[in-house]
């Protein structure tokens, strides 16, 4: 039965509340934060790669990854409208990290390289249906998300309302998304893909090395990356097509790359890896 938000629903997401909590958001959560849209994102800015630039002289080993034809594919998580558009209810936090970093564009490469290169593509979304706004306990971004009514739909047997959205995907990463043979896999509920079938659709296809994308840097795609490796994946994080939230608390993107160079089993901008996916190495 499809779920109709109103006062006494008893989910907590009214049209008012949802309305109220998106302009707080984006007027005031990112106090300070620059509004620039996405349309104008392109590479990485020069002010960003030196902001964020890797120690000239690194104090840990330096390790890498290889691609290996048939055994590594593209994931990119959370590709979608609320958080890579000027429209989506978290552009006034993120919107700063996605145009410093060029991240919009730089997913559509790695969405082209791969497909140019017969890479298998996985997509690990993230939704919310009625039920999960019953939840007895939160976190404080899962309070926030749900709050705001990010990545909202009104059931899991329902596309209705999904088409621009912001559940739905970019519209320019559609052509690949939609295409037939990527794979779009349930969603993640938390950060993580330890609730989705991720991992069993990578290892149906004898995928045991990953390319990992997409957002957010120190949320999903971090934890994505920590369960990846915990599942005995290799993983290269691609650090220019992920952002992350600028808030009081702290830079998001700066917290996920110290991570990104600690654990990942490499570190790539995306000109290096659209290369390496090209040449298959």
């Amino acid at each position: 039965m499809e779920h109709e938000h109103h006062d006494s629903c008893g989910c907590d997401v009214t049209p008012e509340r949802v309305d109220m909590a998106r302009r707080r958001l984006l007027a005031g959560a990112a106090a300070g934060a620059v509004s620039l849209g996405a349309a104008s994102a392109q590479a990485a800015t020069p002010e960003a790669k030196e902001l964020y630039a890797d120690p000239e002289t690194p104090g840990l080993p330096q390790v890498d990854m290889e691609i290996t034809p048939g055994r590594t594919a593209l994931v990119v998580t959370d590709p979608q409208i609320d958080f890579l558009s000027e429209d989506g209810v978290t552009w006034g936090v993120v919107g700063e990290s996605v145009t410093e970093q060029g991240t919009v564009d730089n997913i559509e490469r790695l969405f082209v390289a791969a497909k140019a290169a017969g890479m298998p593509v996985f997509i690990s979304p993230h939704y919310y249906y009625p039920h999960d706004h019953k939840w007895a306990f939160e976190g404080t971004l899962e309070k926030t998300m749900h709050a705001i009514g990010m990545f909202d739909r009104p059931g899991p047997l329902s596309l209705d309302g999904f088409q621009g959205s912001g559940a739905d995907w970019m519209p320019q990463y559609k052509p690949y998304i939609e295409d037939g043979e990527t794979v779009i896999c349930s969603p993640h509920k938390v950060y993580s893909p330890a609730q989705n079938d991720l991992n069993l659709q990578l290892r149906k296809r004898g995928i045991d090395k990953v390319i990992l994308a997409g957002m957010s840097a120190n949320l999903c795609t971090q934890a994505h990356l920590y369960e990846l490796l915990e599942l005995g994946f290799e993983v290269a994080v691609v650090r220019d097509a992920t952002a992350g939230a600028k808030v009081p608390e702290g830079d998001g993107y700066l917290a996920a790359i110290i991570n990104f160079r600690m654990v990942a089993n490499g570190v790539w901008w995306t000109d290096d890896a659209v290369e390496r996916i090209t040449r298959g190495v």
